[in-house]
Formats: C-alpha cells, structure tokens, sequence
C-alpha cells in the first residue's frame, strides 16, 4: 500500500514537467527503482491511472528498468552487485564482512517521460 503516496508523488513530477514543457498528452512515464525497494509495477500502474485520471497524463503507461543493489565493503573496498535470489544478504563475497555501504539499489525516480 506504500505504493500510494509514492505514486501521489510521481504524478506530481510528471504534471509539473508536462506544464513547464506545454504538453498536451503524456503518454509515457519511465522510472528506474531500485531492487532493494519493493515496490510492485502493477500496483504503481494502477494508481497512477486512477490518480491521473482529468488530467494530461491520464492513460499513461508506466515502464520500469530495476536498478541493479550494488554496496561497497568498508572492510576491504570490494565493490560488488547484490545477487536477485529473494534473499537479501549483506555479507562480502570477498572477506565476508556485513559491513557494506549501499551505493544503489534504494532509489526510485522518474527518468524519462514522452510527450506530444
């Protein structure tokens, strides 16, 4: 249900950008999310029609790329990706660590959308 505000926001964004460039339609909304959020693309999809409903971003379609969990060991420096086998693990594959610092894999934003 975090999806809700979250979507709120991103509708946001998307009319503010849509009346600074004089849209008349969005069409596409692309967002990169991270893999260490959990927000489900169904449910981002559903919102966004019912919220944008009225408005020029009104059946928009919603396309999101995963950004790939990346951290960096502070015990050895090794850089590494997260592995996407439903379990999340802190440990360096390198010394073994969990003390790591999360270099991407939390964000969620809107990258790109098309107009006309």
């Amino acid at each position: 249900m975090h999806e809700l505000p979250i979507t709120e926001g991103i509708l946001k964004i998307v009319l503010k950008h849509a009346a600074r460039n004089k849209a008349n339609k969005v069409v596409l909304v692309r967002l990169r999310i991270g893999r260490l959020c959990d927000l489900e693309a169904e449910w981002i999809q559903n919102y966004f029609s019912y919220l944008s409903k009225g408005t020029v971003a009104e059946g928009a379609k919603i396309e999101i790329e995963r950004v790939p969990a990346v951290v960096i060991c502070r015990s050895c420096g090794q850089e590494y990706e997260m592995k996407n086998d439903g379990l999340i693990s802190f440990l360096c594959p390198n010394c073994g660590s969990q003390e790591v610092e999360i270099v991407s894999g939390r964000e969620y934003f809107v990258s790109e959308m098309e107009v006309y």
